[in-house]
């Protein structure tokens, strides 16, 4: 399995214009808070007790990439927590609204066209197309970005 430097490095290979990475800053989190809206909005066999408001397809997703993320760096992990718990509220609000699925679908389509138009800017194909992994390490690359913002090395 690669390293976290080594996951940077590939996925920052096709992520080099400014123009590219910021359309990425943006839509790499909405397509992600999407996806979990839209786990959210699949049936679970639970959804009568106490537990299916926080128990359901996006959590037990979330919690399998937080522990991919904490396999690769802790404090990168910590981050996203943070990022994952502010999604996974929008998404509640989202449901609360009764705009759920709608939203979510709505949000994923626009974000990946901007995704694609990123790459067209960039003149190359999105690192995904090599191994879906990077689905998940597009993420962390945002995560990274934010944390030099304000100073944390990771």
């Amino acid at each position: 399995m690669r390293t976290y430097a080594q996951w940077m490095d590939a996925y920052g290979e096709s992520h080099q214009n400014p123009q590219n990475q910021m359309i990425h800053k943006i839509c790499v989190p909405l397509i992600m808070m999407s996806v979990f809206g839209m786990l959210w909005a699949i049936p679970i066999p639970w959804a009568s007790s106490p537990i299916s408001l926080w128990v359901n397809w996006a959590t037990i997703g979330a919690a399998l990439g937080l522990a991919f993320y904490f396999s690769l760096n802790v404090v990168m992990a910590l981050g996203m927590i943070v990022q994952i718990a502010v999604m996974l509220g929008v998404v509640h609000a989202f449901e609360r609204f009764g705009v759920l699925l709608p939203a979510s679908v709505g949000v994923f389509v626009l974000a990946w066209i901007g995704q694609f138009y990123g790459h067209k800017i960039e003149g190359k194909k999105p690192s995904f197309f090599d191994d879906l992994a990077f689905l998940l390490i597009g993420p962390l690359w945002v995560q990274r970005f934010l944390y030099a913002r304000i100073g944390i090395k990771a």
